[in-house]
């Protein structure tokens, strides 16, 4: 009894489709899309695939977190002073400036501050960081995520064309270009509650809430007619993508970005404007 063939796998029903030869990129994504509708490409492939395109088309400018918007240490600060803004941001490494941001010495891994917890009396920050690494803002990411890869960096300081500091970019933030977002241990499980507050007046949101149990939740009544999730209502007032820690309030609430990328808010903290305007204030 002859046995039926093996189910090709998406690739090989992907090249197939393919041998129609495109002529140009919008071909080539239009084919993709047939792929899809087809059922030759699920929506996961197809996002990626999309997203490795963009990124050989994207530069370091495109993606970089900001100079204003970095959280850097500065080596004149003693371990005890900046440990606790290491535990507070929760980043696994933080470029070092001494003088000024312009002035980046080196990279610090937080892993390395067990070693002051070993012995705070031989501790010295300088003998812990690693070089830092700096890319023009003009930087592909093709290149720039073949260059994480072969020499094991996870971080570069973007330059611009004055050899002043313009921001920084991570492997992840690469990554996240052709995945989507990477979910840490310092994200919210899925599982987890799409609020959870972390103090009296202080919550924070998945911007996948839905308004009507925002409201509930919170005792807001923000209208859920044009929008369904707060990360809607979030991005109409911002009126583009905002960049992490940008704030903008709303009614009775202050909303701060806490986790995006390129495409999409993730998470916010939020805020009773009463409890922020009396924490500005002191």
């Amino acid at each position: 009894m002859n046995e039926p063939p093996p189910k090709s796998g998406w690739l090989e029903r992907l090249g197939a489709l393919l041998i129609r030869k495109p002529e140009d990129r919008e071909q080539l994504i239009n084919l993709l899309h047939s792929a899809f509708e087809r059922n030759l490409l699920d929506s996961d492939a197809l996002s990626m695939i999309e997203g490795v395109m963009q990124v050989s088309e994207m530069q370091a400018r495109d993606i970089m977190v900001p100079r204003s918007q970095m959280d850097v240490v500065d080596i004149s600060e003693k371990p005890e002073e900046f440990i606790p803004f290491v535990i507070e941001t929760a980043h696994s490494r933080f470029p070092v400036i001494e003088g000024s941001e312009d002035e980046i010495i080196g990279i610090l891994l937080a892993k390395d501050l067990l070693r002051y917890y070993a012995d705070p009396e031989e501790f010295n920050i300088r003998d812990m960081l690693r070089p830092a690494v700096f890319i023009p803002e003009s930087k592909r990411l093709n290149v720039l995520l073949k260059d994480f890869r072969s020499n094991r960096n996870h971080m570069a300081i973007v330059v611009n064309e004055y050899g002043g500091i313009a921001g920084l970019v991570t492997i992840e933030d690469v990554l996240e270009q052709i995945v989507g977002e990477i979910e840490d241990e310092y994200d919210f499980d899925e599982e987890e509650a799409n609020i959870v507050m972390e103090s009296d007046g202080l919550y924070r949101v998945k911007a996948i809430t839905e308004i009507d149990g925002f409201n509930e939740a919170l005792g807001a009544n923000f209208s859920s007619d044009d929008y369904d999730t707060i990360g809607g209502l979030v991005l109409n007032k911002f009126g583009r993508v905002p960049n992490r820690n940008e704030s903008v309030v709303i009614g009775d609430f202050k909303f701060t970005v806490q986790r995006v990328d390129s495409r999409r808010l993730h998470m916010l903290k939020v805020e009773k404007h009463t409890a922020a305007t009396q924490q500005q204030q002191e």
